[in-house]
């Protein structure tokens, strides 16, 4: 349940960071921008509920491990095709 919780908040920033990137210009090229925001954000809070599972949960890294890249890879996966498909769509 926590995974997908997890998940879900990384949904939820992706479209925060795709919103607040689109809308000043809305331009769908700058979807691309909130893609470039996303990434690094994301990868830190992967990393940091990676960190909380192992120092509070008491799992191991080995264990942990898939979760993380499933955790971040998903939301990070669907924002870099929303990325690609906002290069490929002529200007607005």
């Amino acid at each position: 349940m926590h995974t997908l919780m997890v998940l879900a908040a990384g949904l939820g920033l992706l479209l925060l960071c795709l919103l607040g990137a689109w809308w000043p210009r809305r331009q769908v090229q700058a979807l691309a921008r909130g893609v470039a925001i996303l990434l690094p954000l994301w990868f830190i809070a992967a990393a940091w509920n990676m960190w909380a599972g192992v120092t509070q949960a008491g799992y191991s890294v080995a264990e942990e491990t898939p979760m993380f890249l499933l955790v971040f890879g998903l939301p990070a996966l669907v924002a870099i095709l929303i990325g690609r498909l906002a290069l490929r769509r002529p200007a607005d």
